[in-house]
């Protein structure tokens, strides 16, 4: 891919006015949607099955006048393109030894590249593609020989493939798209005409998101309009464009006018998720016959100076609607607790530890082990939870630690640590006036080492707090809060932590001072309270201005692993996804922290303990992320 490619390609579905049979009119609004689309930068146009006509022509397609005036027609549409750049998929039939076929054109540059016929065709008017004799792999079309079949598009500027199916063809077991998208294709276009009945477009919808899932591509869809024919049946014009099992558009329908729906595809990510999924590398070898290949001028790509109009959500980690949301962290919640639940019970503990900051990371994890112990049939006095008051914590979080300790009815211990890790700096002799890296990770492994000892003492087992988003940016000590037992938030990061919280609080709080408290908590500043407080006895080391804005940081997290986005896409996307919030500057500071931290840090990740899973995105050694730890960053921080 070229440097200055972000992977990313505008695309439009359309559906043009259209007067049945009148070939000059169709001609002329398609000919307005192309140059519409052209000066929105598009790159690739999709017009619906047979449209320079009408899908509804009936035997009117039998007569040598109606063809003869779609050929003109295409000619006209064709010639009227050469100074344009964008590739037109255009519905229309050609004739070829006497035999009608029901096909799409591709259209670039005062050229038609090639044309597909269609697999499953109607009978009464048109062969099927299954009946193009082996030996007929092209056609003569206005004195130029085109390549005719299965064919696929190639921008070899940019690596996009496309492929093309037409209409009902998405019905069959094995489609022409599946087997185009095995030999290659990343985009998948389809000219339909689909009927409206009851149920019909959720029935399109599942149908289309279906097949971009399946076939880890993006599925481009334009259906013929309320221009047809209404005698027998309505055409609504339902286009759409989904990608990887999400659908990214959706036009209105029985619209008469001249319509075009856009958005991005983001071919980059298509082929990331090819790679490194290995049902999809196993299956290319059971494709039918490959498909042929033709190469298309250089498509209009994105460039960093245009507006998206397909949304990146900037908290990729959370739902768009409350309902999703609320699923969301029930369902997380479930695998969280389950899973401490089978490993308490597997290695026969007698208690579980929890150490308690007052902070969101450890109250969930209390809040987990709390429901663990539930689904145990056990007592909530089985954990032993400890705050541990050091040179940094506040009354603020002291207080609400205590209160919801004893809420939930723990064994509940307060050990300082202030004499021991003073003892400690006597030790190795550091002063401390001085608040230093020495000075905060001293804390932190003094309270592990509590922790650890207590857990060994009383049959019991550490239950580590630590979140995913502390994990990529290594922002925790080494052999300190960095190590436990088990850690039941390792799967989950800082943005969608805070919902989980909220929706405990919102679901399971015992009473109103439990929510309360659970309010206060989720209100508090991040820290890890390793700092003494300031002249007010307010939390004075805040994380967020070490690290950056934990929403910035979930969204590089994301992305990055997610997807494989390069740097430079992915600061293009979170300028689009965050407009309003972070400015560009801003988004490149902590870009950079980002992926210094990322790659530094990977040593801690690199000897974590075992947590449960609960997302796409996971950073466990063992079988999510594995990277060298002396790793460079340097090509990810030049571009």
């Amino acid at each position: 891919m070229a440097k200055n490619n972000l992977g990313l390609v505008r695309v439009g579905v359309a559906t043009p006015a259209l007067k049945v049979a009148d070939t000059t009119s169709n001609a002329e609004n398609i000919m307005a949607i192309i140059r519409k689309a052209e000066e929105d930068k598009t790159g690739i146009l999709v017009l619906p099955e047979l449209t320079l006509t009408g899908c509804t022509c009936g035997d009117l397609f039998f007569q040598d006048t109606l063809y003869q005036a779609q050929l003109e027609a295409l000619a006209n549409i064709t010639t009227s393109t050469a100074q344009l750049s964008i590739a037109v998929i255009c519905g229309c039939y050609i004739k070829s030894d006497n035999t009608l076929y029901d096909c799409a054109a591709v259209i670039q540059r005062g050229n038609i590249l090639g044309i597909v016929p269609k697999a499953l065709a109607d009978s009464r008017h048109f062969a099927s593609a299954a009946d193009v004799p082996e030996s007929k792999n092209c056609i003569r079309l206005f004195g130029r020989t085109i390549p005719f079949g299965s064919l696929i598009f190639e921008d070899e500027q940019s690596g996009l493939n496309i492929g093309i199916e037409i209409g009902s063809d998405i019905d069959l077991p094995v489609s022409p798209g599946s087997l185009l998208a095995l030999s290659g294709a990343d985009i998948i276009v389809n000219p339909a005409s689909d009927p409206e009945m009851v149920e019909s477009a959720a029935y399109r919808r599942q149908l289309v998101t279906a097949a971009s899932l399946k076939s880890t591509c993006a599925y481009l869809y334009a259906s013929a309009g309320c221009g047809e024919s209404t005698s027998d049946l309505l055409y609504s014009g339902h286009c759409l464009i989904a990608e990887n099992g999400k659908l990214l558009a959706e036009s209105s329908r029985l619209e008469k006018d001249n319509r075009i729906t856009y958005s991005e595809i983001d071919f980059g990510k298509i082929d990331f998720e090819r790679v490194q999924t290995p049902q999809f590398r196993y299956a290319v070898p059971s494709a039918a016959a490959g498909a042929g290949r033709i190469k298309l001028l250089p498509l209009t790509l994105i460039t960093p100076d245009v507006r998206l109009s397909r949304r990146y959500s900037p908290t990729p980690f959370i739902p768009d609607s409350a309902a999703e949301i609320s699923a969301h962290c029930s369902e997380i919640f479930d695998i969280q607790t389950k899973a401490l639940a089978a490993r308490l019970s597997h290695v026969h503990a007698k208690k579980a530890v929890v150490g308690i900051s007052g902070g969101l990371d450890s109250t969930l994890a209390l809040l987990v082990s709390s429901r663990a112990m539930e689904i145990l049939g056990r007592p909530s006095s089985d954990i032993i939870a400890i705050t541990m008051p050091g040179f940094g914590t506040t009354d603020h979080t002291y207080n609400n630690a205590l209160m919801l300790m004893n809420k939930l009815g723990c064994d509940v211990r307060e050990i300082s640590i202030a004499a021991s890790v003073r003892q400690h700096f006597a030790d190795i002799g550091h002063n401390e006036e001085v608040h230093d890296i020495t000075y905060e990770n001293s804390q932190a492994r003094e309270r592990t080492q509590i922790l650890m000892d207590v857990a060994n003492k009383e049959g019991g087992f550490v239950v580590g707090t630590g979140d995913l988003s502390e994990a990529a940016l290594g922002w925790c000590t080494f052999n300190g809060d960095h190590i436990s037992m088990y850690n039941v938030n390792c799967g989950v990061p800082k943005t969608l932590l805070r919902h989980i919280v909220r929706w405990v609080k919102d679901n399971h709080a015992k009473d109103q001072v439990m929510a309360d408290t659970l309010q206060s908590i989720l209100d508090t500043p991040i820290s890890p309270e390793l700092l003494p407080p300031d002249e007010a006895g307010n939390i004075a080391q805040k994380t967020e201005e070490n690290v950056g804005p934990y929403d910035l940081n979930d969204f590089f997290l994301y992305y990055t692993l997610r997807y494989g986005m390069t740097p430079a896409k992915l600061a293009f996307i979170a300028r689009q996804a965050f407009s309003g919030t972070f400015d560009g500057a801003t988004i490149d500071k902590w870009l950079r922290v980002f992926y210094r931290r990322f790659f530094t840090q990977q040593f801690k990740r690199n000897c974590v303990p075992d947590g449960p899973k609960v997302g796409t995105v996971g950073l466990s050694p063992r079988g999510d992320w594995q990277m060298p730890s002396d790793a460079q960053f340097r090509a990810w921080i030049g571009e």
